[in-house]
C-alpha cells in the first residue's frame, strides 16, 4: 500500500511539473522608448537622474509619467540640447523589432529656438528679432520637412510594429513679458507663437505622411504660457537651463494629458499618488541611461543667454540708438521705439 501511494505521489509531481512547464511566462511590459529633445527629457522641472550625462531627464517628464501609469518599460533616451542627427546617431540604436510605443519631440533645437530666443529677449535697439525668426521659419519651410521624412523612415524601419507619436511645441508667450531682464515686444511675442504653429503644422504633416500620431500641444497650453498664472512654462528662470521650458505642471497637466491617449488609449492623470510613483523610477533609469553616456556625451546643450547690456556689442549700439545704460527708462524707452519701427518694418512686407 505505501509503495502504491508513493507511485501515485510521483505521478502526481510529474504532472504537476508538466502542468507548470506548459504554463505561460508572465508577459514582459511592454517596451517604450521616448526619444528626442528638452522637451521630452523633462529640462525645466528642475529635478533629473543623475545619470552621468548633461541630459536633464526628469522622472517628472511626461514619458516617465506615462511609463509609471501603465507598467511600461521605459528606455528614457530624450536629451537636452539633441538635434536630428543626434537622434539618428544616438538614440536610435534603443528601437528594436520589439519595440511597442515611441514618442519623439525634434525639430525646435534644429531649427535654432534657443537662438532665436536669445535673440529676441534683447532690446530692439540691440537685436534683429525679425531677422531670426525669419530664418527659423526658412529652415522649417524649406530644410526640415526631409530632415524629418528621413528620420522618420529609420524609426519605422527600426520599430516596424511600435506605434509612434509625433509630439510638438507649445506657444511660449501670452503677449505679456512680465520678466524684469527681457525685452520681448507684443510683435515678437506674437511671431514666436506663430513659429511654433508652423512648426507644428510640419510636424504633424511628416507624421501623418509616415503614418505616425501627432499630440498637440497648444490648446493644453493655452492660458498657461510664461507671464500667465498658473504658467505651465518658466520664463527667463535661475539656474538659466530651466528658462522657457514647460515646468512641472507643464508636463503633468499640458503635455502628458496630451499625449497619453495616443499612446495608451487613454488620458493618463498625473496627481500626487502617479508623481511619487514615477520619482521611485529615479534609480532604475539613471542605472539605464548610464550605459549610453558616451554616446550622450557627443550632444551638445542648448542654452537661452540672458540679454548682457555689459558687452562691447551692447555699449556701441547703445551709444548708437541714444541710450543711457545707466538708466532703465532710457533703455526701456528706445526698446519701444525700435520695436514699434521693426513692427512697422515687418507689416509692411
Amino acid at each position: 500500500m505505501a509503495h502504491r501511494r508513493a507511485l501515485a505521489a510521483a505521478a502526481l509531481a510529474a504532472v504537476t511539473a508538466l502542468v507548470v512547464s506548459a504554463a505561460p511566462a508572465a508577459a514582459a511590459a511592454p517596451s517604450y522608448v521616448a526619444l528626442g529633445d528638452s522637451y521630452s527629457s523633462g529640462t525645466g522641472t528642475r529635478s533629473y537622474i543623475l545619470d552621468g550625462t548633461t541630459c536633464l531627464r526628469s522622472v517628472y517628464a511626461y514619458p516617465s509619467l506615462i511609463a509609471s501609469a501603465r507598467g511600461y518599460a521605459l528606455n528614457f533616451r530624450a536629451c537636452s540640447g539633441a538635434k536630428i542627427p543626434d537622434v539618428t546617431n544616438t538614440q536610435l540604436s534603443a528601437l528594436t523589432a520589439s519595440t511597442t510605443y515611441v514618442t519623439i519631440s525634434i525639430g525646435g533645437n534644429d531649427a535654432g529656438f534657443v537662438d532665436v530666443l536669445t535673440t529676441c529677449a534683447q532690446p530692439s535697439w540691440l537685436s534683429n528679432c525679425n531677422g531670426a525668426v525669419d530664418k527659423a521659419q526658412s529652415y522649417i519651410r524649406n530644410a526640415l520637412p526631409t530632415a524629418l521624412n528621413t528620420l522618420y523612415a529609420q524609426i519605422r524601419s527600426r520599430a516596424p510594429q511600435a506605434k509612434v507619436t509625433v509630439v510638438g511645441y507649445p506657444r511660449i508667450f501670452n503677449g505679456t513679458d512680465c520678466n524684469l531682464l527681457t525685452w520681448f515686444s507684443g510683435t515678437e511675442m506674437s511671431r514666436l507663437n506663430a513659429t511654433a504653429d508652423l512648426m507644428n503644422s510640419t510636424l504633424s504633416g511628416r507624421a501623418s505622411a509616415a503614418g505616425f500620431s501627432f499630440a498637440n500641444p497648444t490648446s493644453a497650453f493655452l492660458g498657461h504660457a510664461v507671464c500667465d498664472n498658473p504658467e505651465y512654462l518658466n520664463g527667463l528662470s535661475n539656474p538659466i537651463v530651466e528658462s522657457f521650458h514647460p515646468n512641472r505642471l507643464g508636463q503633468a497637466s499640458g503635455y502628458t494629458p496630451v499625449v497619453s491617449p495616443l499612446v495608451t488609449g487613454s488620458t493618463v492623470t498625473a496627481g500626487p499618488a502617479l508623481m511619487t510613483k514615477a520619482a521611485g523610477s529615479s534609480a532604475r533609469l539613471a542605472d539605464q541611461q548610464r550605459r549610453y553616456a558616451a554616446l550622450d556625451a557627443s550632444i551638445a546643450p542648448e542654452e537661452f543667454v540672458a540679454p548682457d547690456l555689459t558687452t562691447p556689442a551692447a555699449k556701441a549700439a547703445a551709444r548708437k540708438a541714444g541710450v543711457d545704460l545707466s538708466s532703465r527708462a532710457s533703455i526701456d524707452a528706445a526698446d519701444r521705439r525700435y520695436a514699434a519701427a521693426q513692427a512697422r518694418a515687418f507689416l509692411a512686407r
